[in-house]
């Protein structure tokens, strides 16, 4: 089987503000302010190609931001296929963090949302193993277009598929079941469990499994400091702990998560090993400011 990788995504900017104290409104408030590449789909790359993974990230850019960006993934060791907007800016996220390092997001897609079918070209699957989809290239209609297309030659040429929600907000705003009936069955699910719960419609973490695996050949729920479960129609099958470690920030996690996860797939381990390295992963991430490795 191809071992390669496709991640389709956003590629953004992150601002991360860590204000000292409650903002003000009308005045000020010191804050720490930084900014990290960023992007759902971009973080997952760059986590797949630092655990040594072949992966190809597929995204949309600013046509002026072309030039720098596939310079800095290739110097990650991802292979970037970028397509170039002339009409809008490249994505920008502010993640804003509380005391207890809770994160909240404003999110301009910018070119993003223009992501098209002529972005994702049929030899994008060649030698590909495994294509991994952010959700967020569901939520708007023209990348959800071509996103769709492209998961439906992946069927025909007998690729696996491996979706990630990404934003409970955004599957609220669009509706979970639209959301599984334009992703279809896939082989793999990877979830928080705020996403489990809408997309399921069950509050219970058993129950979320099982009505998940009806539609996804297998579950993966991530659970944050509780670790991460994996299952499918069957129930839960697999729950591992994660690690007790000092936290600087949770962006980027759940992609870091997936990205061991994958990778350890990709390198034929047994499902409990997988679940073991995203958990590793995911906290190596929370360790480092941004949401890509340090």
């Amino acid at each position: 089987m191809a071992q390669g990788v496709l991640v389709v995504g956003d590629v953004m900017t992150d601002i991360i503000v860590r204000p000292e104290g409650p903002v003000v409104p009308g005045s000020d408030r010191r804050a720490e302010i930084r900014n990290r590449p960023g992007g759902s789909g971009a973080n997952q790359a760059v986590w797949l190609a630092w655990a040594g993974v072949a992966v190809t990230f597929a995204a949309r850019v600013a046509a002026a931001d072309k030039g720098f960006y596939e310079n800095y993934f290739r110097g990650l060791g991802v292979i970037p296929v970028l397509a170039a907007d002339r009409d809008l800016p490249s994505g920008v996220l502010v993640t804003i963090l509380d005391p207890s390092n809770e994160r909240s997001f404003l999110t301009d897609r910018g070119a993003n949302l223009n992501l098209c079918a002529d972005d994702l070209p049929d030899d994008l699957l060649d030698g590909i193993g495994l294509v991994v989809i952010s959700g967020y290239s569901l939520f708007a209609p023209t990348p959800r277009h071509a996103v769709r297309a492209l998961l439906e030659k992946a069927r025909l040429r007998q690729v696996a598929i491996a979706i990630d929600p990404a934003s409970v907000g955004f599957l609220a705003e669009i509706g979970p079941g639209n959301f599984r009936a334009w992703v279809g069955e896939a082989d793999w699910l990877f979830a928080n469990e705020s996403e489990a719960e809408m997309l399921s419609g069950e509050a219970d973490h058993e129950q979320q499994m099982r009505r998940l695996g009806e539609q996804f050949t297998y579950v993966v729920i991530k659970r944050g400091r509780f670790g991460a479960s994996l299952g499918g129609k069957g129930g839960i099958a697999l729950n591992r702990p994660a690690p007790t470690v000092d936290v600087a920030d949770t962006t980027g996690a759940g992609d870091a998560f997936a990205a061991g996860f994958v990778a350890a797939l990709m390198r034929g381990e047994p499902q409990d090993v997988c679940l073991e390295s995203g958990i590793v992963s995911g906290a190596k991430a929370v360790q480092v400011l941004g949401g890509q490795p340090g």
